[in-house]
């Protein structure tokens, strides 16, 4: 894939994750389904609003980690491991474009941590 295809794929990454998010706000906000009169039911609505919050904190996180991927692609280090410096793999950088690392160093860092 070379980098317009990339830089194509990333942007339209990025258009998905804030249409998500704006639809989360709007639910967060009510604009679909208000709050009534049923307290049993606004109870749910509301129980409900910690996973709409935890959906737009990851989306925007992730927003933040694709657009780093497209400061590293501009750097010239996309694709390059930030901790051996070694190619990352197509298949890896296909399903998650924001990686910064290798399989290699992914799967040492997780063995450290656990």
């Amino acid at each position: 894939m070379d980098r317009d295809e990339i830089r194509d794929r990333l942007h339209a990454k990025i258009r998905e994750l804030l249409a998500r998010n704006a639809k989360v706000a709007g639910d967060l906000r009510r604009e679909r389904q208000p709050l009534g009169a049923d307290w049993d039911d606004n109870a749910i609505l509301l129980e409900n609003d910690e996973v709409l919050e935890a959906l737009d904190t990851d989306g925007r996180a992730h927003v933040t980690q694709l657009r780093a991927a497209l400061a590293r692609l501009d750097a010239g280090t996309y694709g390059r491991c930030a901790r051996c410096d070694d190619d990352i793999g197509s298949a890896r950088l296909a399903a998650m474009p924001e990686v910064t690392t290798c399989i290699d160093c992914a799967r040492a860092a997780e063995s450290h941590r656990g």
